[in-house]
């Protein structure tokens, strides 16, 4: 009895103390707080002049980095007045582990990708098409399927520049060609890039954040194929008869070229089974797949004929050494292609530093509170089907990557069918605009003239038809993920 009495007052006087201890656990809720008002400010403001990267020449990757550093030094100051910032710092590092997992994962897909350029593959492939004599009708369509399957496994951007090459050298002599095929180029792209999470940011922000299996992504190949077919079929009525005249030069590929894209293949494979099989982060394989590419290179430069140089040779390593500032004979071994970290160095680091600044930025609202608010208003006075289709609307004026990492931070309970939904109205729906998406805005500087942004608003009505079409069709095919 009395080893029980004790026991009730040490609880008593414990209490106070528990009930502190719990409090510091959770977060604060600063959404009311200075922090907070100068946190969302900041973000914004960051955002706007990211968007004005075309006019003001700043690159966008600038003000998002400062925001970034501004939002979670206001964070911990503010978890500093309350007496502790352990769990701001521990909720900083978090959101830089998920950043760290992307980075290393996109890294690896580029260099093979830059590996892949250097070796003049895409080069072959455009050539190949260009030589094939074929009709306008029939490019319009091949450069549309071979860009919505290579954009399933290949970034965006580099699979729509691709086709986008070869549109431009077939259109060069009809700018009504040029401009339907980047039309559908673009949609075809997006299209293509969403229905894999290898294909874009958005899939593997939710590969990687584990709200959908590798496998039931392709759920959504169908609606996919469906959201490209919609206006091409369209399109077609109004493309120009007949063949272009034109001519392409002949292009040999060197030593390991189609060991490089086997390597690829086998890295993309490994990415694969270390997240099904091991449970291991996807960027594991994707670097165990880089140390592969490193042993090939190394093996190749030890291989490799140093005895033959021609003349042409001789002018490359002569344009390396006075243009390029490269040495004169690694040139002219041609060893500068075989440099891993050079390819490194090319990567889209403006990019990759933009999406730091906008997954730390949006992580450091989302820890403030703004984004649960926001979660609630949308999921929760809306119905989850027309919140989703209105965050693929708005993709098609903000990146769907900062959008998707934005929706995970808000942690909605919604069933698989909802985030297939809404991996396919972010993936697609920026092909409503052309500046929506990274195919339509880096088409729009390589066909410059003939693909412009009024070209493509004037079919934006059958892309948005594609759009709430390939919606109907995933709710007629996928209806059991609901």
């Amino acid at each position: 009895m009395f080893k029980l009495l004790g026991l009730l007052g040490a609880a008593m006087w414990l209490a106070p103390d528990l009930a502190r201890a719990a409090e510091a656990s959770r977060p604060l809720d600063l959404t009311h707080h200075w922090a907070g008002y100068f946190s969302l400010t900041v973000m914004v403001a960051a955002y706007i002049a990211a968007m004005f990267e075309e006019a003001t020449e700043l690159r966008k990757s600038k003000p998002m980095l400062a925001a970034a550093a501004l939002i979670w030094f206001v964070i911990v100051l503010a978890y500093r007045q309350q007496g502790g910032d352990g769990l701001a710092v521990a909720a900083f590092k978090s959101n830089l582990q998920t950043y760290i997992e992307l980075l290393l994962f996109i890294m690896v897909s580029m260099t093979y990708l830059n590996a892949m350029e250097d070796m003049r593959i895409f080069e072959a492939l455009k050539a190949w098409l260009v030589r094939k004599n074929l009709s306008y009708r029939q490019l319009f369509w091949i450069t549309g399927w071979l860009v919505f399957f290579i954009s399933s496994v290949v970034n965006g951007l580099t699979a729509g520049l691709l086709m986008g090459a070869v549109a431009v050298a077939v259109g060069k002599d009809n700018p009504r060609f040029t401009a339907l095929a980047c039309i559908n180029i673009v949609v075809a792209t997006n299209a293509g890039g969403s229905f894999s999470p290898l294909g874009g940011i958005s899939t593997l922000f939710v590969w990687q954040h584990g709200m959908l299996s590798f496998t039931e992504f392709f759920k959504l190949f169908i609606p996919c194929m469906v959201n490209f077919l919609v206006p091409a079929t369209v399109m077609h009525w109004v493309l120009p008869k007949g063949k272009p005249v034109i001519s392409a030069e002949q292009v040999v590929l060197p030593r390991g070229a189609f060991s490089v894209m086997a390597l690829f293949a086998l890295t993309i494979s490994l990415a694969v089974g270390f997240d099904m099989v091991l449970h291991l982060p996807a960027a594991a394989g994707m670097m165990a797949g880089l140390s592969l590419l490193q042993f090939f290179y190394f093996y190749l430069q030890k291989t490799g004929d140093k005895q033959t140089v021609d003349k042409q040779d001789v002018a490359k390593a002569n344009y390396a050494m006075f243009f390029g500032g490269g040495d004169m004979n690694k040139a002219l071994l041609g060893e500068e292609n075989l440099d891993i970290f050079e390819k490194v160095g090319r990567l889209e680091w403006d990019t990759l530093l933009f999406f730091y600044g906008a997954m730390m930025g949006i992580g450091g609202l989302g820890y403030i509170g703004y984004l649960d608010a926001i979660s609630q208003m949308l999921y929760g006075q809306f119905s989850p089907t027309l919140a989703n289709i209105l965050i693929g609307l708005s993709s098609a004026f903000v990146d769907n990557g900062t959008l998707m990492f934005a929706v995970l931070t808000m942690h909605p309970d919604i069933p698989p069918g909802q985030w297939l939904l809404l991996t396919l109205t972010l993936g697609v729906g920026g092909s409503l605009l052309a500046i929506g998406s990274a195919p339509g805005i880096g088409l729009l500087g390589q066909a410059k003239g003939a693909y412009t942004f009024s070209s493509h608003m004037k079919w934006f009505p059958v892309i948005l038809l594609g759009y709430f079409i390939s919606i109907g069709v995933h709710f007629l095919l996928n209806a059991d993920a609901f």
